[in-house]
């Protein structure tokens, strides 16, 4: 291993970052990319299926997919009382987060402004983390979280004058948003040590349970199985559902919570982006300019502190 030298105390040699070290740095890059390009290829797959129709699909196959890497790695269980917290987290994340998003769109709602609307839960997780969590949000993270705020307000207010969006998307959204929020801080706070393939597969279970009832009694489960469809399911349920899930948590458990949610600000630029080029949803001069000021907000809220 190599061995840098103490700034310090030259004689006292500090170890080089190593490889899980190097990999968490690239995590939040990796997930922002991925998460981002859930919401427009989302709403791609919307043209094809139900939604919570979809939705119960994607977590079956993620399901599926996860077993046999479970099986061969042979990981763990987790205790007995962390099954049902686990399982709670996963009717939060998959049934509640991602349900309520996807009906949001289904709604009609664009898909960067169902990014921008959850992308309010920095602010919520700063807001609740002292409490909850015993996190101590300080002054300059405050100021990077007021910033996202603000450019995100600026995005919604520029796309508000473009489109007319109902009123139950939006609702649908917000309660996505509480339910991302709340299962981010109780992640934090029952800082379960659990196998990140183990808790996966507990939460897409209770996801499908917790989907599965409104698609059968609600939807006639249409799925059109056309080219477009298999290659944005494919990315949904590998990108978003494998990888993107478990880095988020990943991150959560490695740092506090206020700094990972606070890198939810930088979903709406990605989002739009790809909506942009996939959707071809239009963006104002004004949207870009609070996207900047989210991104200046989620640099100074993200910063580690010295």
């Amino acid at each position: 291993m190599t061995l840098d030298t103490n700034p310090q105390n030259p004689t006292t040699p500090i170890p080089a970052p190593t490889r899980s070290n190097r990999a968490l740095l690239l995590a939040p890059l990796v997930f922002l990319t991925l998460w981002s390009g859930g919401y427009p290829v989302g709403k791609v797959a919307l043209h094809y299926a139900d939604p919570m129709t979809l939705l119960a699909t994607r977590y079956a196959a993620a399901f599926v997919l996860l077993l046999p890497v479970s099986l061969y790695l042979a990981a763990p269980l987790p205790r007995r009382r962390d099954w049902l917290q686990i399982a709670f987290i996963g009717v939060l994340i998959q049934g509640g987060y991602f349900g309520f998003s996807y009906q949001a769109m289904n709604f009609g709602v664009s898909a960067g402004a169902v990014a921008l609307i959850v992308s309010m839960q920095p602010v919520l997780v700063g807001l609740l983390a002292p409490a909850l969590v015993g996190e101590r949000v300080g002054a300059r993270r405050w100021l990077g979280l007021v910033l996202g705020l603000l450019g995100a307000g600026l995005v919604i207010y520029a796309r508000s004058r473009l489109e007319v969006t109902s009123l139950a998307g939006v609702a649908f959204a917000v309660a996505g948003l509480a339910c991302m929020t709340l299962a981010t801080l109780l992640e934090k706070r029952f800082a379960m040590a659990v196998h990140p393939i183990t808790a996966n597969l507990i939460q897409y279970a209770a996801g499908i349970a917790a989907i599965l009832p409104f698609a059968l009694l609600g939807e006639p489960m249409h799925i059109a199985w056309t080219p477009t469809f298999v290659a944005a399911f494919g990315y949904l349920v590998i990108g978003n559902s494998i990888i993107a899930i478990t880095l988020l948590l990943a991150m959560v458990r490695a740092g506090e919570a206020a700094r990972v949610s606070a890198l939810m600000f930088m979903v709406p630029p990605g989002a739009a982006l790809i909506a942009f080029f996939l959707l071809g949803e239009a963006m104002p001069p004004l949207a870009w300019a609070g996207m900047a000021v989210a991104v200046a907000g989620v640099l100074l809220a993200t910063m580690p502190t010295k």
